[in-house]
């Protein structure tokens, strides 16, 4: 039995354990419907050279001796020439590992839709069945780190669906590849040595060691530099496994939130509900006040429990003034260490609280309002630079530093400060001065 101490606890009663075609007749339909074949598979074939040849695929022989030039680094780390010519042997670059740096995405998912998938009824149910059986880890996994065991479940699920996805390919291949490329500098050449030390101190193997295009393994999908830091032996045979182990993956996530400051006894947050006319304009979502405070103010949590007696809170609205309301906890912000997104985090805190028992959110998504494409959304990142408010990257996503400035430009302009992107805000920035 999880014994779960939630700060401000929900009510226990509600948790639980953890088209057809037309055939071809005749010879002529026959014939024509072999040349269209023909000339289709012409173009295909045409297209993927031209596309090979634009991407720069590198030669075997280039990725060879770049591999090469790896092992001195490799020596100095620890890498027997043992470990290191086994994890290479066979390993060639991959294409379809280098399309996935050129991907770009014409929208963003809605937080709504990304939700929808994110908390599941299917996921929910697999999340609860997971807890049951796995109740006994779970109690000695939150002795032991202080972590709530629904939020570790909620993790598991959101990175692996609780073990049943843990990405298909080889970890050596995948680093290698985007180092090879220099994608993102010399970031992956050192998540790929650090992956040939993992491979040294016999955690895996060249052939167990699966994971993400980008690296990230296992249940847990942790980065190779992730894994040195925070990977535990939880099941005592001597390996660190997140791959196979259930205990060692559970504890690890345990081992990483709990070592970016995971505060025993909180929660993520919770769903609120804000008193009519009520002014969110002085509340940025990165400034907290201790939750007197806010009840002061007439927020009310949404499911009727009353606020927490002591800790903080910061508001956040992830859909604007018309959308659900939340105050989150300091726990939130370490969830966000694990994916640097508001989407992921909440998702993470809503799944935790589904698998729980505590029933869905009360408030309703403005699903009928218009949303910006990922250019509209780079667009408006310009403007706010070009008006003097600092949003890092144009990189079409709205983040915490992004939605501070869209809340500076509002309050500047007069406008509600709820830090949500509309068309209707684009157009009035655009002829902003």
């Amino acid at each position: 039995m999880l014994s779960i101490l939630r700060h401000g606890s929900r009510d226990d009663r509600r948790r639980e354990p953890i088209g057809r075609h037309a055939p071809v007749n005749s010879f002529s339909q026959i014939v024509r419907a072999l040349l269209v074949f023909g000339c289709v598979t012409l173009a295909i074939l045409a297209s993927g050279l031209r596309t090979a040849r634009a991407a720069g695929a590198p030669s075997n022989a280039e990725f060879a001796a770049f591999v090469e030039r790896l092992w001195p680094l490799a020596q100095a780390r620890g890498v027997s020439r043992q470990t290191f010519d086994a994890a290479f042997n066979g390993v060639t670059p991959s294409p379809t590992i280098l399309g996935h740096t050129r991907k770009q995405a014409e929208f963003v998912k809605p937080i709504w839709d990304y939700l929808a998938g994110a908390v599941s009824t299917a996921r929910t149910e697999r999340g609860r069945a997971r807890a049951a059986e796995f109740s006994a880890v779970l109690s000695q996994i939150e002795s032991r780190y202080g972590v709530d065991p629904y939020v570790v479940m909620a993790v598991w699920g959101m990175e692996s669906n609780f073990g049943s996805f843990t990405g298909g390919e080889n970890v050596i291949r995948a680093l290698a590849t985007l180092a090879f490329a220099r994608y993102r500098g010399d970031f992956f050449r050192d998540e790929l040595l650090t992956a040939l030390e993992i491979l040294q101190q016999g955690h895996a193997t060249p052939a167990s060691m699966s994971g993400s295009w980008a690296g990230a393994m296992g249940q847990t999908q942790f980065m190779p530099s992730s894994f040195f830091k925070y990977a535990v032996d939880f099941d005592g045979d001597g390996r660190k496994n997140i791959w196979t182990s259930i205990p060692d993956a559970l504890a690890s996530t345990a081992n990483y939130l709990a070592e970016h400051g995971w505060i025993k006894g909180y929660t993520w947050g919770y769903e609120v509900t804000l008193r009519p006319g009520y002014d969110v304009s002085p509340h940025d979502p990165l400034k907290f006040r201790n939750f007197a405070q806010w009840a002061a103010d007439g927020i009310r949590r949404a499911d009727g429990e009353p606020m927490p007696g002591g800790g903080e809170g910061s508001l956040y609205l992830p859909a604007g003034a018309k959308g659900p309301a939340f105050l989150f906890t300091q726990n939130f912000r370490v969830i966000k260490t694990y994916n640097n997104s508001t989407y992921y985090a909440l998702g993470v805190g809503l799944l935790s609280d589904r698998i729980a028992g505590v029933p869905p959110l009360k408030g309703s998504w403005p699903k009928q309002d218009k949303r910006l494409s990922m250019t509209q959304t780079q667009d408006l990142q310009r403007h706010l630079a070009r008006l003097g408010f600092d949003v890092g990257e144009a990189d079409g996503r709205i983040g915490d530093k992004a939605q501070t400035a869209i809340r500076a430009y509002q309050r500047k302009a007069g406008l509600m400060a709820d830090g949500y992107p509309t068309p209707a805000l684009l157009e009035k920035m655009r002829t902003a001065r």
